[in-house]
């Protein structure tokens, strides 16, 4: 009987720390979604952002408040790529390439970091016409870099 509890007891631990490691594991599906089925792991409390990992590749996507996706960004081995999804996807900057339409208005207030790595910064600057830019840089550079227009970090 004892040997029936402790077969049982390991079987649940086996099958309860497989969870914990699947968990811990980011998603390699929702990307796009309004409310995708994974972790919310924004640095600012106005934004929703989502990473999701697929073959070495990391996505990272962000929403506002209500849900609505602003553009994505993908990165590996130190190299960016806008992905063509979100309604201000033309304003997203990386630093192999810049924004593909500057916005014509100014900013209602400073970047704000949105999503920060080992890897990457990525920051989200309103603008007065109601667009979002969206900015991502190698995180060293910006540990090294306060101005992204300055240091050429894909500046819109």
């Amino acid at each position: 009987m004892q040997k029936i509890t402790r077969a049982t007891l390991g079987l649940f631990l086996a099958m309860g720390l497989s969870g914990v490691a699947a968990a811990a594991a980011p998603p390699t599906t929702g990307l796009g979604q309004a409310w995708p089925n994974a972790v919310d792991v924004s640095a600012s409390p106005h934004w929703h952002v989502y990473v999701f990992v697929l073959n070495g590749i990391e996505y990272v996507q962000v929403n506002d408040l209500n849900g609505n996706v602003i553009g994505a960004v993908g990165t590996a081995g130190g190299q960016f790529i806008t992905l063509p999804i979100g309604n201000a996807s033309q304003y997203v900057a990386t630093p192999q390439q810049s924004a593909a339409h500057a916005p014509s208005v100014s900013a209602t207030s400073a970047a704000t970091t949105v999503y920060r790595d080992s890897s990457m910064v990525l920051t989200a600057t309103p603008q007065t016409s109601g667009i979002t830019t969206l900015n991502a840089a190698s995180a060293n550079t910006a540990a090294t870099c306060q101005d992204p227009e300055q240091c050429g970090a894909g500046s819109p």
